[in-house]
């Protein structure tokens, strides 16, 4: 008889430890994987150049011109291109909607944290309507009714700095071998 044997009150399972995830791919969650090195210091690159032209334009005509929201829509442009919100149509008209949310709001129940509040929130809906969804533009009319510019000198600024930073953004696609193209579709 073998002693090698063992008897099935000794027997043990050898059952294989519980596989923990690693802590890296636990903080990942579900998110997508990081762009590549040189896809990331493009866009990042192209979003503060266009930014730095803006504070630039700004300083030549002595308006600010550099707020907030626009910094916001850049880094969309740039990071997330192919989304619908990044796109010309979503970028110009959502701004430019939610402006004269912002101006109809300040006028009609002034400049109040809970009128801007109520701007944003109206700002959003009409975007949906308008099929131009593009969220940094609620901040435009968080911007206009907290600080009031004046319509006639903010607006064409407000314009004029959405259309260059798509202007920016096509163009810039098209600096990268292989880069994503922006946009998806003009309107």
């Amino acid at each position: 008889m073998s002693t090698d044997v063992l008897n099935t009150d000794e027997a043990v399972e050898a059952s294989p430890a519980p596989v923990r995830p690693r802590i890296r791919t636990r903080l990942a969650g579900r998110a997508p994987a990081p762009p590549p090195p040189g896809t990331a210091l493009h866009a990042v690159s192209a979003a503060t150049a266009v930014l730095l032209v803006l504070v630039a334009i700004g300083s030549l005509i002595h308006e600010p011109v550099l707020i907030p929201p626009l910094a916001a829509s850049a880094a969309i442009i740039h990071s997330v291109p192919g989304l619908p919100l990044a796109q010309p149509r979503s970028v110009i008209a959502g701004h430019l909607l939610c402006a004269v949310v912002g101006y109809a709001v300040a006028a009609s129940l002034g400049t109040t944290p809970w009128a801007a509040a109520l701007a944003a929130g109206i700002g959003l809906a009409v975007m949906t309507v308008a099929r131009t969804p593009h969220s940094p533009a609620c901040a435009t009319s968080v911007v206009i009714v907290l600080h009031t510019p004046q319509p006639a000198s903010f607006v064409p600024l407000l314009v004029g700095s959405t259309v260059l930073l798509v202007l920016a953004g096509w163009a810039l696609s098209y600096a990268r071998p292989g880069a994503a193209r922006y946009p998806a579709y003009w309107w």
